[in-house]
């Protein structure tokens, strides 16, 4: 896109209208990012029990089983810590209004000194400074949330645990499941069906990635390849442990059947 094209459309996003009904439209806050880091937790997860069950050696049913049972676990698990943290980030906002609204109620002119305070950090002073102060301050809910945002950092926007609980769960979900689908169409785990589900694993991380880069508004091909990097030393661990932990066995296994047949 050029930069004329880019100015026409701020511009037009720029309008009196526009930003009237930009403004007038109730901050919310999006999903994108729980089913981003849902869907990349989904993938590493099942991909790493993929290959620790076929660098120990096992066969394609355990793979299927183990990792649907963790498909689900997992996913069940991550979406119940991020319902419990939005309830937990609302729970907080909820508790600080209180606590500023007895305040306001006990003590106004402290709390009135408060917002003077504040905006005089913010360079205003004098008559503007007491018009400002008289503005917020006239509107107790004005007042609340000011304090909120100003004096505790916080944001009005809070998210619905619910909505994030399955916007969590079911991007862990569809992702979780592509390294799986090989195995459950091959029913073994042979090189070749391990060599398919990494392909198809390492195209869903690079698409995870794009998306990510895109909701942070970074590099898309940067934030790509850093989850395919991410993802790809998950799985090399994962293989790595299940191969060591074959070799471990197989070695105990033949030291006590000879300790067993010696006379």
């Amino acid at each position: 896109m050029g930069n004329s094209s880019k100015h026409s459309i701020l511009h037009q996003d720029h309008t009196v209208h526009a930003i009237q009904q930009r403004i007038g439209q109730q901050a919310g806050r999006g999903y994108l990012s729980d089913a981003v880091l849902g869907a990349i937790d989904g993938a590493v997860t099942t991909f790493a029990v993929a290959a620790a069950a076929v660098g120990g050696g096992l066969s394609g049913t355990v793979v299927i089983v183990m990792g649907f049972a963790n498909l689900l676990a997992d996913g069940f698990s991550m979406a119940a810590s991020n319902y419990l943290a939005a309830k937990s980030e609302i729970e907080g906002v909820e508790r600080a209004r209180r606590e500023e609204e007895d305040h306001i109620h006990h003590v106004p002119w402290g709390e009135r000194e408060e917002v003077r305070q504040i905006f005089q950090g913010k360079g205003f002073s004098g008559d503007l400074l007491e018009q400002i102060v008289s503005v917020i301050t006239a509107s107790k809910d004005l007042w609340v949330d000011t304090m909120l945002t100003e004096e505790h950092g916080l944001s009005l926007a809070t998210p619905n645990p619910l909505r994030a609980g399955l916007a969590t769960f079911a991007a862990f979900i569809l992702v979780g499941l592509l390294p799986l689908l090989p195995f459950l169409a091959a029913a073994e785990a042979t090189t070749r069906t391990f060599g398919i589900s990494l392909v198809v694993t390492a195209a869903a991380f690079g698409g995870v990635g794009l998306l990510k880069g895109r909701i942070l508004q970074r590099s898309m091909i940067r934030s790509g390849l850093e989850t395919l990097v991410v993802g790809c030393i998950a799985a090399a661990l994962a293989y790595g442990a299940g191969y060591v932990l074959r070799q471990m066995y197989d070695s105990g296994s033949a030291q006590l059947m000879g300790w067993l047949a010696a006379p």
